[in-house]
């Protein structure tokens, strides 16, 4: 695979593992990334985890600037942007690369403001619902499709 993955996650993510572990479970971020490395670990991933909008936004358009590293995919939990957000919206539809949604939880089946993606229609692909694998399915759909 050509450049990096990116997983990136939006606000309140920092505190997966400890925060509603009934609906988020109770692994940390950095089990979950450990899991990633070792499942794929010829693949380069980096992973930023912001609770402003604007620095999200900032990581969604590196790929759009050529003197920066390569990125082949980024992966994006937006926790709660995802159903506010049109700004994060919009720098995903401007992604020269694929970029797939993750919710942890079912967001069909959660308070009616959450019910809604703002961010569906502009992704390469959305994983919701599949705990914290949701992250492992991810990259692999990632993986499965560097050429289309």
């Amino acid at each position: 695979m050509d450049g990096r993955i990116v997983i990136l996650n939006g606000p309140n993510l920092n505190w997966l593992g400890k925060r509603d572990v009934t609906l988020y479970g109770t692994l940390s971020m950095e089990q979950v990334m450990l899991d990633i490395q070792r499942c794929y670990p010829d693949v380069y991933f980096t992973y930023y985890q912001s609770n402003h909008e604007g620095d999200l936004i900032d990581q969604l358009q590196l790929p759009l600037e050529p003197e920066r590293e390569p990125v082949a995919g980024i992966v994006l939990n937006a926790g709660g942007y995802s159903h506010t957000s049109v700004a994060l919206r919009d720098a995903v539809a401007l992604s020269p690369v694929p970029v797939v949604e993750v919710h942890i939880t079912d967001i069909s089946q959660r308070e009616t403001f959450r019910r809604v993606s703002l961010l569906t229609d502009v992704c390469a692909h959305s994983i919701i619902g599949h705990g914290t694998n949701g992250y492992l399915e991810a990259v692999q759909w990632l993986l499965e499709h560097k050429n289309s």
